[in-house]
């Protein structure tokens, strides 16, 4: 019992600290120093004192966790850029044949509006500029509404073409902005483009962990031709 929540600990003190997960994620940190770092704030978690050499056994437990990505995947994200929509809006409603029809009509009037759609067995969620909202929402009076929310930011991932063949480049992007503890509000994936939606007050911290991967990707594949 005590071990595992050592192991917990040890996992909320990493999770917490992009410089010790890129130390684990490149391999260049040294285990003991690094349980030598976080062995006070494991030791408040816990409230007792740990063995070190229970806590470097907990470190090489989870450093697995914190893999570098494969040099294809790295090749996708270092040619990926980034753009951002602030001010958005989402709406789900229940997926019926009434609401296909009113989507299919409503992306048909509104072509040259940033309009994102998914669709899973019971519901179809729009993703729309928040000024849209009313004149979207109106079509859908007397339907089931599942979910409306306002306030969230797009984050707009435009990557090459081998994205659609290298598997593992989505995971990348979301393991990215998950470590920085940004939920994922919704995700869209359409060709090249990855569509990652979060609250308003996110999108700094969560555009700032995207932009830190793809310059490491960069680097890399930048030292690989030197």
């Amino acid at each position: 019992m005590v071990k595992q929540t050592i192991s917990r600990a040890v996992k909320e003190v990493v999770d917490g600290d992009l410089s010790i997960q890129d130390s684990l994620q490149y391999r260049y940190g040294n285990i003991s120093a690094i349980a030598r770092l976080i062995a006070p704030k494991v030791e408040v978690s816990i409230n007792h004192k740990v063995n070190m050499e229970s806590l470097v056994t907990s470190i090489k437990r989870i450093r697995g966790e914190y893999k570098a990505p494969p040099a294809e995947v790295s090749r996708v994200i270092s040619g990926s850029t980034i753009n951002v929509r602030t001010d958005i809006a989402k709406i789900s409603v229940e997926n019926t044949k009434r609401s296909l029809e009113t989507v299919r009509k409503m992306l048909t009037e509104n072509q040259d509006e940033f309009i994102q759609v998914s669709e899973s067995i019971s519901a179809i969620t729009l993703i729309i500029d928040q000024r849209m909202l009313e004149k979207v929402t109106t079509p859908f009076k007397g339907q089931v509404i599942l979910e409306k929310e306002i306030n969230l930011a797009a984050i707009i991932i435009n990557s090459p073409e081998t994205i659609a063949k290298t598997p593992g480049c989505l995971t990348a992007f979301y393991n990215q902005v998950s470590r920085r503890h940004v939920n994922i509000e919704d995700t869209v994936s359409c060709y090249t483009d990855t569509i990652i939606v979060v609250k308003m007050k996110d999108v700094g911290q969560a555009f700032a962990a995207l932009t830190d991967l793809i310059s490491e990707a960069r680097k890399k594949f930048q030292k690989s031709r030197s």
